[in-house]
């Protein structure tokens, strides 16, 4: 396994002001918070298809983001951040690199990890209870919530074509790993001894797998997207034949003269 590339200083700039954007559109929407945002975001970009943000943004953040940003200059600096972010994990997946490097982990999911001593406090300052703090050891949890929230929210987007033979189990297999990081320990056990018996696999390993999954599916999806119907093209009329807007003149003279408006 090949490590992901560290970081730039001005991808942590971008990381920083999402982080921040997160946190003020969370006072509004308790569901939104960085990791969750950045799951989200990622499974938009490993789909079938192309969602602009006009889509994404009311199933997302519903009326969070208009309470949140209310000036246009405000609304305009948020867009900025959001589609800054969203530019970093459109570049980890792009198909081309996954495709020249398969074997190199690229996608760097924006996961929250606490330290025993930062728990500790966390619940002898009563600011979290003890089995809140025991989620926060499920790291990678609140993003993988995210992804499948997506997945929810456009789940027509989801589903392969009738005629996609075993590209629908190789789906369900990737989804699985990104599942995986959402159960508790007696979970995550049973996934290890059905999926990867003889193994034990940490949650950083869970967390690998489940990029190298997302990462599979953004090529699976380029192989099995929709297809686009065949746009109808009307014969074109003779130059001599009668104009068909039902003008009475010919063609040439009407609507297939040059420039003519149509």
């Amino acid at each position: 396994m090949t490590s992901p590339a560290p970081a730039l200083a001005s991808d942590e700039v971008a990381i920083d002001a999402f982080d921040a954007l997160c946190s003020r559109l969370g006072r509004f929407d308790d569901r939104v918070a960085t990791e969750w945002a950045d799951g989200y975001f990622t499974a938009l970009l490993t789909g079938a298809r192309t969602i602009m943000p006009s889509e994404w943004i009311p199933k997302m953040l519903g009326d969070a983001f208009e309470r949140a940003f209310a000036d246009p200059p405000d609304v305009a600096q948020a867009m900025s951040t959001l589609m800054a972010r969203w530019n970093m994990i459109a570049a980890e997946l792009h198909p081309d690199a996954l495709l020249d490097e398969p074997d190199t982990l690229r996608l760097r999911p924006l996961v929250l990890a606490v330290d025993a001593d930062e728990k500790q406090r966390l619940i002898d300052s009563g600011e979290l209870s003890a089995d809140e703090v025991a989620d926060l050891e499920r790291t990678g949890a609140l993003w993988a919530v995210g992804f499948l929230d997506a997945i929810d929210d456009f789940a027509a987007d989801w589903q392969m074509p009738s005629d996609a033979g075993q590209a629908t189990e190789h789906l369900e297999q990737c989804l699985r790993c990104v599942r995986a990081l959402t159960l508790d320990d007696a979970g995550v056990a049973q996934h290890l001894l059905e999926f990867y018996p003889g193994q034990q696999l940490g949650r950083d390993e869970l967390i690998d797998e489940a990029c190298y999954a997302v990462q599979d599916l953004r090529l699976l999806w380029l192989d099995h997207a929709p297809r686009t119907p065949p746009r109808r093209v009307e014969a074109t009329p003779g130059r001599n034949d009668p104009c068909p807007c039902g003008s009475g003149k010919k063609y040439k003279r009407c609507h297939g003269a040059s420039g003519a408006l149509h």
